[in-house]
Formats: C-alpha cells, structure tokens, sequence
C-alpha cells in the first residue's frame, strides 16, 4: 500500500511516526481533490506504525477499529503524523492527524482519526 501511493517514514520516535505522500493522479475524486481513501490510509498506517514503536519486536499490529473525521479537502502533498494515545498489551489506542500542502504552500488539517490496534505475534 506504502509503495502504491508513493508514501514515505519522515520521522520515528517512540510512540510517534510521520509519514508523508503526494496526492497522486491515480488517486483523486471527481473534483480533482485527494480522495478520502488516501487520506484514511496514510493516516491509518501512520497510526498502525506509531504502535508498532511500543510494542515488542515478536509482534505486527492489526487495526480493530479506526474512526476518521474529515475536516477539510486533501490537495498536494499530504503528511500524516499517528500517535499512542494508550500502550496495552491487548489493545493500543492511537490516533493521527493528517495536513495537506497545497500548491500555495499553505498548511491545512484536514483529518482526524482515533482507533485500536491489536498486537499480534509474527
């Protein structure tokens, strides 16, 4: 998925990962803006990598439940920045905030989301 929307890691720490991707021709709606598809997505794997930051190497995460608020139209590049709200062993409660770059530089929120990851063994 990573690859197919050309995303790429802008920063590890722990219990924190920004991510950032272009709003790709492939992967615009009607009105030319990023699709919501795009914007749940990087912001789902960025949230998904932040909890595989605090938990142990033997185990992936899964997401049980992921909510999302759209707040704005995605244009240009987008970076999306997952956070651990709550480290468990059975359940890891996360969000992520994701910004849109638009061609005039101007920096906009455009999603919120909050939801579960599951660990797993690998």
């Amino acid at each position: 998925m990573m690859k197919s929307i050309d995303a790429r890691i802008d920063a590890i720490a722990l219990g924190s990962v920004t991510l950032s991707a272009p709003v790709g021709d492939g992967f615009r709606q009607q009105q030319g803006f990023g699709h919501a598809a795009l914007t749940f997505a990087l912001g789902d794997v960025a949230a998904g990598y932040a909890a595989l930051s605090v938990i142990p190497p033997e185990f992936d995460v899964m997401t049980a439940e992921i909510k999302i608020n759209l707040l704005a139209p995605a244009a240009g590049h987008l970076t999306a920045t997952g956070r651990v709200l709550k480290p468990g062993k059975r359940l890891v409660v996360v969000s992520a905030d994701v910004w849109s770059e638009g061609p005039d530089s101007a920096r906009k929120h455009i999603a919120v989301l909050q939801g579960t990851m599951v660990p797993v063994p690998v």
